[in-house]
């Protein structure tokens, strides 16, 4: 499995799903808290942490996690206090490459007077530093560092802070669930939550009772699992259970097709794809709501569809996104979708259950056009938007902007809030690349740009008509 991930934390988590699994499918639950971290480190030392006792008191909570975590906490990110105690509190450090110099432009910069000098050596005082950061900017040498958590460094939004005892807390009201902080912790102390008992219980009961579950995929798909073909992994969760496979991508031209019609409309809007930047506007910028597009998101679009055709069905969907586990309860999305997995709990879904993907047959897979597919990097909406807008009847200029990452929209969403940007069609990803760099990948990487790029190349439609009638059509049964 090192193959597979990125991370030691990626893989330890997806052992301890794995094993939840297993455990769920032989109906003996009962002990999975303590018995999983015996499994896995079964002593008599740990390679990970101070001692097996502590490594197996973090695998318990992650058990914990893996099955649906902290049911009163709305937040599907939750810290371990007892993971997270080994990352340094101070923000500003002297390194030893401070020459005790006569200058003293750290002392001197510092506002609050934290800085003094002892055997010709600045030493910093944590009580009175507000970490403003001013003495590392003076200091010639370099000799001042910044120590940022790295959970910390990578919530664009600060919706993380470090409490009194060290422990990295969530700040729910601000937080936009993208998973990033789960990513970026060494010590893998941030975890979402999973679903993957309630997808087995969708699955057991659909075998009992003949019910259909389909799979929806996320097109990031197509850049993870580098050791099969994606018609050998279609075929892999067909043989999980799934009655059929069908790609979000076709969802992604339904609400391309909706939001070029919508812009007929509005003079100014924003794209209603990644859940994190729905939110973050909601949270951050309430203002701004008025012009979030109204069109669902690909996942609910095609789940939609789905229900309509066969509205007793099951819908799983299988993505590289944290915010999609929070989307898929909201109220606005009807029940569309019954469950959210990640690509790391789909390998551990296939391996739990015995199933080689790279030895099995390809299932073929046609479900979408080329720009439901790029719909996974950043620029893939705006890119589909420029080049059909003209084939759709929308006659106004567009002046479209990708915005890549939390901090591009953070920046931007200030000047439109302020009425200072030009640009009147908003696209923005949460992750930096786009949902192919999404924090539950198996791994990140500037190839899966071109992976992504080419399977939407080789998609049989090359326009989102066939996806639109479909819709048309499906509206019309319904009714």
């Amino acid at each position: 499995m090192d193959r597979v991930f990125d991370t030691k934390v990626q893989l330890l988590k997806y052992k301890v799903v794995k094993a939840v699994i297993e455990r769920a499918y032989a109906d003996n639950l009962d002990q999975a808290v303590y018995e999983i971290p015996k499994e896995i480190v079964p002593g008599p030392k740990s390679d990970m942490r101070c001692c097996i006792y502590k490594e197996r008191a973090v695998l318990s909570e992650r058990v914990r996690m893996a099955m649906g975590g902290d049911k009163d906490n709305p937040n599907i990110i939750e810290t371990l206090p007892v993971a997270c105690d080994e990352c340094p509190m101070e923000s500003y450090f002297v390194t030893p490459a401070c020459r005790g110099c006569i200058n003293h432009k750290c002392m001197e910069s510092c506002p609050r007077g934290a800085i003094t000098i002892v055997n010709r050596t600045a030493q910093i005082d944590a009580e009175k530093c507000i970490e403003c950061g001013k003495c590392a900017k003076s200091c010639p040498y370099g000799a001042i560092i910044e120590l940022a958590r790295p959970c910390v460094k990578a919530c664009k939004i600060k919706a993380l802070k470090i409490n009194e005892d060290k422990t990295a807390v969530i700040d729910n009201d601000k937080c936009v669930m993208c998973g990033a902080c789960v990513y970026s912790c060494p010590f893998g102390a941030i975890v979402d939550k999973s679903y993957v008992l309630d997808c087995v219980e969708i699955l057991k009961e659909a075998e009992k009772t003949k019910r259909k579950v389909y799979a929806i995929i996320a097109p990031a798909i197509v850049s993870q699992f580098k050791y099969a073909k994606i018609e050998q992994i279609v075929e892999g969760i067909k043989k999980l259970g799934f009655h059929q496979v069908i790609e979000t991508a076709m969802g992604a031209d339904i609400t391309l097709g909706k939001e070029m019609e919508e812009l007929k409309e509005k003079d100014k809007m924003t794209t209603s794809c990644c859940p994190s930047f729905v939110m973050y506007i909601e949270k951050h910028f309430p203002k701004l709501k008025q012009y979030i597009s109204s069109s669902p998101s690909p996942m609910v679009e095609v789940a939609q569809l789905i229900k309509r055709t066969s509205p007793d069905s099951k819908v799983v969907f299988i993505g590289p996104c944290a915010s999609k586990k929070y989307e898929y309860k909201l109220e606005k999305t009807g029940g569309a979708v019954d469950c959210v997995i990640s690509f790391e709990e789909l390998q551990a879904f296939l391996d739990a259950r015995g199933i080689d993907v790279a030895t099995l047959e390809e299932s073929p897979l046609n479900n979408a056009s080329k720009y439901g597919r790029i719909f996974a990097k950043s620029g893939g909406i705006t890119q589909g938007v420029k080049e059909l807008k003209e084939k759709y009847g929308v006659t106004k200029e567009i002046c479209p902007i990708a915005l890549n990452g939390l901090e591009q929209i953070r920046i931007n969403m200030l000047k439109m809030n302020a009425g200072k940007l030009p640009e009147n069609f908003i696209e923005g990803m949460a992750c930096e690349g786009g949902c192919l760099n999404g924090p539950l990948c198996l791994s990140h990487g500037d190839k899966n740009i071109v992976d992504v790029d080419k399977y939407g190349a080789q998609a049989r439609e090359q326009d989102i008509a066939a996806s639109m009638t479909l819709y048309e059509m499906t509206k019309e049964m319904k009714k």
